[in-house]
């Protein structure tokens, strides 16, 4: 694939990347309030007396999974013109890899929000089954994303 066939792909992980981690950024807020109680920023004058739902892990988890998540959209844009995928290959494999970075940040957040949402079964009230459909497809399209990028250097050879 040419650098110039890469460059769209590459925008797009790099768009993906930054958002999901805005996102992380937003739940590290969310954790923050959590922790402390209540709504406020410094400088800011005033906090909101309020204590989010959820529990420590589940922010913290929803906070790094949107951090990391986008952090590996941003290295796969930078490695990918070293994976030499195919066209079609690569398309599919950044695909995955963003499904999985913005499904595992949105799925830990209903943990964080609701009541018995962690997603870890099927069943449960409909706020578990969000969570648990976003985790089993986020972790298809990893695990598929990886299979497809072993499956086509398997046989390579050493340059």
């Amino acid at each position: 694939m040419t650098p110039t066939e890469l460059r769209p792909i590459q925008r797009m992980l790099l768009r993906h990347g930054g958002l999901v981690l805005l996102f992380g950024f937003a739940a590290g807020f969310g954790f923050l309030f959590y922790l402390i109680g209540s709504i406020e920023l410094w400088p800011i004058p005033g906090k909101i007396a309020f204590q989010l739902p959820g529990s420590d892990k589940a922010w913290r988890m929803t906070h790094l999974e949107g951090v990391l998540g986008g952090l590996l959209l941003w290295l796969l844009a930078a490695v990918l013109p070293a994976m030499d995928l195919a066209a079609k290959q690569a398309q599919r494999v950044a695909r995955a890899m963003m499904l999985t970075a913005w499904a595992f940040p949105i799925a830990s957040l209903f943990d964080a929000l609701f009541k018995d949402s962690r997603g870890l079964r099927f069943g449960g009230p409909i706020t578990n089954l969000v969570p648990f459909f976003l985790f089993y497809a986020g972790i298809l399209a990893l695990i598929w994303a990886v299979v497809t990028v072993v499956i086509a250097h398997w046989g390579d050879r050493a340059d």
